[in-house]
């Protein structure tokens, strides 16, 4: 599949009953997969719950929220920084009601310029 570069702000939520949500990055995205940076270390095989949403320039309309399951193929944990690149396959995705995501993308935005 085709990968676009794609620097995104996101959600991600570890599978397994955690419940702590942190925020993140994309690196690109694909119709099946995402490349994203986690703080913490992850095994291949995880499966994580990421929400993004897509803004107006890349969807062409209104912004797109968006939440998927997706499981761990590949950990690069031999990046300059602390932070571990995670290669996942999209395995379900649904979309969120577009009203959220107007509200949504400015606060992930604000949440994610305060972290770094």
């Amino acid at each position: 599949m085709r990968r676009f570069d794609m620097r995104l702000p996101a959600t991600v939520r570890l599978a397994g009953g955690q419940t702590d949500e942190f925020l993140t990055e994309t690196q690109n995205v694909s119709a099946r997969g995402v490349f994203l940076y986690l703080d913490r270390p992850v095994e291949e095989g995880t499966r994580v719950e990421v929400t993004m949403t897509f803004p107006p320039h890349v969807t062409l309309t209104n912004a797109v929220r968006v939440r998927f399951s997706a499981r761990v193929l590949r950990v690069e944990s031999h990046l300059p920084s602390s932070r571990i690149g995670v290669a996942a396959l999209i395995e379900e995705y649904e979309f969120l009601r577009s009203t959220s995501a107007s509200e949504y993308f400015p606060e992930v935005q604000k949440r994610w310029k305060a972290n770094n």
